[in-house]
């Protein structure tokens, strides 16, 4: 078990102690998020401005040596175009799910839903469009 101390605004705090269990995931998660950024074609650099954090904070996540904000695991799925089960090593469900859009259609459309109400009706109107030219 490590305990690390942190200086938080010139105080100096213990973080919790770290189970063996929970090294392994952080380790696994590291491996994952590796693979995955690999996979993806992108290096750490380029994920780290993305998210904007360091280079230093990814290559330490993906070497199992720091633990990863939770705040920042859906924003690195994203990034990364896998769902959230997928990042944290989730096993499948063993029913059939139907097939989803391509990952870079869900991240676009995971965009498109966080705009405002009048910019994703302006973009649907746009969509609607170009499959309509697309078809003639």
């Amino acid at each position: 078990m490590v305990i690390r101390s942190q200086r938080i605004s010139g105080k100096t705090t213990m973080a919790a102690p770290i189970s063996n269990e929970e090294q392994v995931f952080i380790a696994e998660l590291g491996r994952r998020i590796t693979a995955l950024r690999k996979d993806a074609g992108m290096t750490q650099t380029q994920v780290a401005q993305a998210l904007n954090v360091s280079q230093q904070a990814v290559q330490a996540w993906e070497a199992g040596r720091r633990r990863i904000q939770i705040s920042i695991l859906p924003a690195v799925a994203r990034l990364l175009a896998v769902s959230l089960e997928d990042l944290l090593g989730e096993e499948p469900e063993k029913i059939a799910r139907k097939r989803g859009p391509a990952p870079k259609w869900q991240q676009l459309i995971e965009e498109i839903d966080s705009l405002p109400k009048a910019k994703q009706k302006m973009i649907s109107e746009m969509l609607s469009a170009l499959i309509v030219q697309a078809r003639n």
